[in-house]
């Protein structure tokens, strides 16, 4: 089977690592390699810079901001992503580009055109097979980012910041349907874990 790369996005608190931890079990149980990232991260340089983004000064400005994210990205694709594709691994990814669409453009109201060119240059080729966006309510997020010991610089954004969030996550779904697939990560952890499992059965499918 080739390579498939596929991307897990979704405000703060709406299960993420758990899920991708699942999935990634269920999927070596079936017998595949997996590469399991994260962004920002993922390489040496890339978690260096996921401290200075996640725990930097207040008044990292959202082009830095932009950039650094991108800097991270960029080195990740490069050195962990497009390899293991090349080796048939299943690459599953806490977050990639679309975070920056939405976190920076959207969310930090930078222009859209210049948040796209920042994002090609970082990873040319590179692209998910698939997106899975799981979506919980705004109330929801914050009752899970009120019980975290510690949160960073964007877990301690105000609403109207997680509000244009949520708006751009669901631009995000209406733009690109044929690889964004919404879950809803509110039911019990295993109804979302079936769910998301017949979504990735259906891909590793074309792939084979």
């Amino acid at each position: 089977m080739a390579g498939i790369f596929i991307t897990f996005e979704g405000t703060e608190g709406c299960g993420k690592s758990t899920h991708i931890e699942r999935l990634a079990d269920r999927l070596r149980a079936e017998g595949h390699s997996v590469c399991v990232l994260r962004e920002p991260g993922g390489t040496e340089s890339g978690e260096a810079i996921r401290q200075l983004l996640k725990h930097g000064p207040d008044n990292l400005t959202p082009e830095a901001e932009l950039l650094l994210m991108n800097a991270s990205r960029a080195q990740l694709a490069r050195e962990v992503i497009r390899p293991a594709l090349a080796e048939g691994q299943i690459v599953l990814c806490d977050r990639f580009y679309d975070s920056s669409t939405v976190y920076q453009g959207t969310g930090r109201g930078l222009d859209a055109s210049l948040v796209q060119q920042v994002i090609d240059l970082a990873v040319g080729d590179t692209r998910p097979d698939l997106t899975l966006l799981l979506q919980i309510p705004l109330a929801t997020s914050e009752k899970r980012r009120a019980k975290r010991k510690e949160t960073d610089r964007f877990e301690a954004a105000d609403r109207e910041f997680f509000e244009r969030i949520e708006d751009g996550y669901q631009a995000l779904a209406k733009a690109h349907p044929d690889r964004v697939h919404v879950i809803d990560a509110r039911p019990p952890l295993a109804t979302v874990q079936a769910a998301i499992w017949d979504t990735v059965a259906v891909a590793l499918k074309k792939c084979e």
